[in-house]
C-alpha cells in the first residue's frame, strides 16, 4: 500500500485570481481577485492579483514559479482541528454504543479499543487525516490515550509524516482502572512511571518547537475519571520543564461534573486550577458544563477550549456556552472529536454545526458564519499555542485551502461566498497546500493512493469489531 506523499516543494508557488481570498489577518481582509505568493514553507506576499509585484510576474514568465489559478474559488487559511481520537475511525456507528451518553458509550467501546494493534493505529491515523484534509484541515491534534498490544504514539506520528499534515501528537494516558475507582478496564491503563518515562522519550525524539514546525508533542492525561491527581501534577511539571503543551477532557457532561464533585470535592475548573492545569499552554476538550467561575478563570489565564459540537450533540452532552467564553477572553478552537462520537471528521461541517448549535441555544445572532470560520482557523491556532498558522499573511506558514463555489451546493450564494461556505452543504477542498507543498489538487491527493488505504481500514475495522464480539473464537 503506497501512502507516501513525499514530494519536493516548489520554491515559489503563486495562487491567483481567487474570487475571494479570506485572509483572517489582523484587519480580517477579504480580497476580491486575490493572490498569495508562497516561498518554500512560508507566505511571502498577499494582495490583489492585479497588484502582484514584478519580481513574481517575472518568475512566472521565466518558469521559476508555479501558477495556480483559483477562478471560481474561495481561498482561505487551512482549518485547525484541536481535538480528535483518530483510532476511533475504526469503531464508527458501533451498534452497542449508538444511543448512550458518555460513560456508557466509553464502557462499551473500551472492549474494542483494548484490541487495537500498531497497524490499526497507523492505518486509522492516515484514514482520519485523509478525511480531515479533504474537509480543509491542514493542522490537527490527535489525543491517543491507550496503547495496547505494543502500540505507541510513534505509530501515529510516523503515519502523519507520510500524510504531510501539520500534527500536534498528544501523548494521552490512563492510570486509574476500574478496580481503583476509575472508568476504564484495568487492562488498558498504564503505570504512572511508564507514562512519564515514555512522555520524556517522545519529547526528546519528536518535538519540534521551531516556527513552521510540522510536529509537536503534547502531554495529555485522558480525563479526571481515568488518571490520578499525581499524574496530572507530574505531567504539568514535565510539560513546563520541557516547553510542551497540556491537553485533557474537562466538564464534558453532567456526570463528568458529578464525578469531580464526588471524588475531589471540587468543580472541574477548580480541580484543573488546583493541579496547575490552567494557562496559555493548556487546552481542555469540550467544557460543555464549565460554570461561570470556570469561564472567568479560563479567560483570566488564557486557558483554551476545544469545542466539539457534533460530538456534544451525538452524546447528548449539551450546548457549550461558546459566546460567553469568547466574550470572557477564553481561546476557543474547533475539534471534530473521536470518529466514534461524531461520527465524521469534516472541519467545515464542524464549523457549520458550531454556528447552528449556538443559535439553537442562544438565538440567531449567537454566532455568525465568519465567527465560525475564525474559530476554525485563528481560534484553533491560539488554542494550540501557534502564532504561525491560522491566517494568510507574510511570514505565516503556507497552509492554504480552496473551495470551488461553482457546484450545485453553492448555487445562488454568489452574493456572499464566504458565508456560503458555512451556511451551505459542507464542501470538499479543491486545493490543499501545507507548508508550501500541494497535498490535494483538483480534489485529489497527490502521491496518496486512497482506495487501498480505505480497503485495509475496512478489513481492520471488521477484525476489531468481530474480535470484541467473539473474544474466545477470534483468531
Amino acid at each position: 500500500m503506497n501512502t507516501s506523499t513525499a514530494t519536493t516543494p516548489s520554491p515559489l508557488r503563486i495562487v491567483r485570481h481567487a474570487d475571494v481570498l479570506v485572509t483572517m489577518d489582523a484587519a480580517r481582509r477579504e480580497i476580491r481577485d486575490g493572490a498569495v505568493v508562497m516561498q518554500g514553507p512560508a507566505i511571502a506576499w498577499v494582495g490583489e492579483t492585479a497588484q502582484l509585484p514584478a519580481v513574481y510576474l517575472d518568475a512566472l514568465r521565466e518558469g521559476r514559479a508555479e501558477a495556480i489559478d483559483m477562478h471560481g474559488h474561495v481561498v482561505m487559511p487551512g482549518l485547525v482541528n484541536t481535538h480528535h481520537h483518530m483510532y476511533q475511525s475504526l469503531t464508527r456507528a458501533v451498534p452497542e454504543a449508538q444511543d448512550a451518553e458518555l460513560f456508557g458509550w466509553l464502557t462499551n467501546l473500551y472492549l474494542l479499543w483494548a484490541r487495537l494493534t500498531p497497524e490499526m493505529i497507523r492505518v486509522s491515523t492516515q484514514t482520519a487525516m485523509a478525511e480531515l484534509m479533504l474537509s480543509g484541515c491542514t493542522t490537527t491534534s490527535d489525543h491517543l490515550y491507550l496503547f495496547p498490544n505494543g502500540s505507541r504514539l510513534d505509530d501515529s506520528i510516523e503515519a502523519a509524516d507520510a500524510m504531510g499534515m501539520r500534527f500536534h501528537a498528544a501523548r494521552g494516558s490512563m492510570s486509574v482502572g476500574r478496580s481503583a475507582g476509575g472508568l476504564p478496564p484495568d487492562e488498558v491503563v498504564e503505570t504512572e512511571e511508564a507514562i512519564l518515562r515514555d512522555s520524556e522519550r517522545l519529547i526528546d525524539r519528536w518535538h519540534d518547537a521551531s516556527r513552521h514546525s510540522m510536529r509537536r508533542i503534547v502531554l495529555a492525561p485522558c480525563s479526571p475519571f481515568s488518571v490520578s491527581r499525581d499524574l496530572m501534577r507530574l505531567s504539568a511539571e514535565l510539560a513546563r520543564e520541557r516547553g510542551v503543551s497540556l491537553h485533557t477532557h474537562l466538564a464534558e457532561n453532567d456526570n463528568d461534573v458529578a464525578y469531580s464533585r464526588e471524588k475531589f470535592g471540587m468543580t472541574p475548573a477548580e480541580y484543573a486550577e488546583d493541579l496547575g492545569w490552567v494557562g496559555r499552554d493548556v487546552w481542555h476538550a469540550h467544557c460543555v458544563k464549565l460554570d461561570e467561575a470556570g469561564i472567568a478563570l479560563f479567560g483570566r489565564t488564557g486557558t483554551g477550549v476545544a469545542h466539539c459540537p457534533c460530538s456534544n450533540m451525538r452524546l447528548a452532552s449539551g450546548i457549550a456556552p461558546i459566546g460567553t467564553m469568547r466574550r470572557a477572553g477564553v481561546p476557543v478552537g474547533l475539534g471534530v472529536d473521536g470518529s466514534a462520537s461524531n461520527d465524521g471528521a469534516h472541519m467545515l461541517g464542524e464549523a457549520r454545526q458550531a454556528m447552528l448549535l449556538q443559535r439553537v441555544g442562544y438565538g440567531p445572532a449567537a454566532m455568525t458564519a465568519r465567527e465560525a470560520l475564525e474559530i476554525a482557523t485563528l481560534g484553533g491556532a491560539q488554542v494550540l499555542g501557534r502564532d504561525d498558522i491560522g491566517s494568510i499573511a507574510p511570514g505565516m506558514s503556507a497552509d492554504i485551502v480552496a473551495f470551488d463555489m461553482r457546484g450545485v451546493a453553492h448555487a445562488g450564494a454568489g452574493h456572499d461566498p464566504v458565508a456560503a461556505l458555512v451556511f451551505c452543504t459542507p464542501a470538499s477542498v479543491s486545493l490543499s497546500v501545507i507548508g508550501g507543498t500541494v497535498r490535494i489538487r483538483n480534489g485529489e491527493f497527490t502521491g496518496l493512493e486512497l482506495s487501498p488505504l480505505l480497503a485495509r481500514h475496512r478489513d481492520l475495522a471488521h477484525t476489531l469489531y468481530e474480535a470484541a464480539r467473539h473474544p474466545h473464537t477470534a483468531a
